[in-house]
């Protein structure tokens, strides 16, 4: 055996393999460990760094530092320089603040905060992954100022889980301003390696509105395109769903436009008593299952679509649905309304009461 061989326990032996082998272990530690195993398994300095295609000297210092230290002598050690002039936590207090107005930036980059403290960008977006701070992503949020928003929740919610005996759910809703949008070109199909590709621009052709009734129990969507999206529409909508569920009681949940309340349809609601609104607090519209299905039209069928006209973009429509129907699955609405309510009130943002609603309180296969 070569005199720079290494004698090495089944213990370490089992660990240096594991570092081989592991993803998370860092490539640098996972290098060492093949140095000192190769040396160990009897091969030279020199035939080991060939194999693992480093120096001569990386091998020398590896095999030394695991001769005399153990598992402990292949970890960084603390490099010599300059010590740090700003830590972390305040790289952090920094970042938590807005940058000054001669900037003129909304948010801080690695680079600007960097320049701003002093120290290297570098050094910046450390701090930031081992706190995870990413001030160049921006989330979203709702606030809710009903009033009746516990009432609502609670009725909703009541609705989905536990629907009066005998009775229909339906969800409604109305998709506005869908565009039927023309590519300039013909899109390109998916070809191995290849994704389909379309080109950025494109002719705009006319708008159309897709109402949908989706029904809780079954998942069933009933629909009907229109030039506009008025009280009239509304209505004619409302009876093409009571026509299609006839002589049910029929409990439809709803989002608080203005059309949905007109007088005109007050009246028409008096005179089919079987028929029962129900209104989603305001800011609340993700409680309207039916949403969940515009997502999936919209994803499946209109935007990655190509439409010469109106007419075209609502009969794809229409077969789509069509397709769907016989397919389709309920969306299952997992959470009541006591776990709701906790986080959809539990941080109030100013004095006027307003209060943050949480959505996705449901489960679906294709959601």
């Amino acid at each position: 055996m070569p005199t720079n061989a290494l004698t090495i326990s089944d213990r370490d032996r089992r660990t240096l393999e594991s570092w081989t082998r592991c993803s998370t272990v860092s490539a640098g530690r996972r290098e060492r460990a093949e140095i000192v195993l190769a040396v160990a398994g009897g091969a030279s300095i020199s035939a080991a760094s060939r194999q693992l295609g480093v120096s001569r000297p990386t091998a020398i210092k590896w095999r030394d530092r695991f001769a005399a230290d153990g598992l402990d002598g292949l970890k960084d050690r603390p490099r010599s320089g300059r010590p740090k002039t700003v830590d972390d936590a305040q790289i952090i207090a920094a970042t938590l603040e807005p940058p000054p107005a001669s900037l003129a930036v909304t948010h801080w980059s690695s680079r600007l905060l960097g320049r701003h403290l002093g120290i290297g960008d570098a050094t910046v977006a450390r701090a930031w992954r081992a706190y995870r701070v990413q001030p160049w992503r921006q989330g979203t949020f709702k606030f809710s100022t009903d009033p009746e928003l516990e009432a609502k929740v609670r009725d909703v919610v009541g609705l989905y889980l536990a629907p009066p005996k005998n009775a229909i759910v339906l969800c409604v809703d109305e998709k506005s301003q869908i565009q039927a949008l023309n590519r300039t070109q013909p899109i390109l199909p998916v070809r191995p390696g290849l994704p389909e590709k379309a080109t950025h621009d494109y002719k705009r052709n006319g708008t159309t509105t897709l109402f949908a009734a989706l029904e809780v129990a079954t998942g069933t969507v009933t629909d009907r395109c229109y030039d506009r999206h008025g009280k009239a529409e509304f209505l004619d909508f409302l009876k093409l769903v009571a026509k299609a569920h006839p002589r049910r009681e029929l409990h439809v949940v709803l989002d608080n436009y203005h059309t949905h309340k007109h007088d005109d349809i007050n009246r028409w609601l008096s005179r089919h008593p079987r028929i029962t609104l129900h209104f989603t607090p305001t800011s609340g519209s993700w409680m309207n299952l039916v949403e969940v299905f515009f997502g999936i039209v919209t994803r499946q069928a209109i935007r990655r679509g190509s439409f010469d006209s109106v007419k075209e973009l609502n009969a794809a429509i229409r077969a789509f649905i069509d397709a769907y129907n016989d397919r389709c699955r309920p969306f299952v609405w997992t959470k009541t309304a006591d776990e709701i309510l906790p986080r959809a009130t539990r941080k109030p943002t100013s004095d006027a009461g307003h209060y943050q609603l949480i959505s996705n309180w449901y489960e679906h296969e294709d959601s």
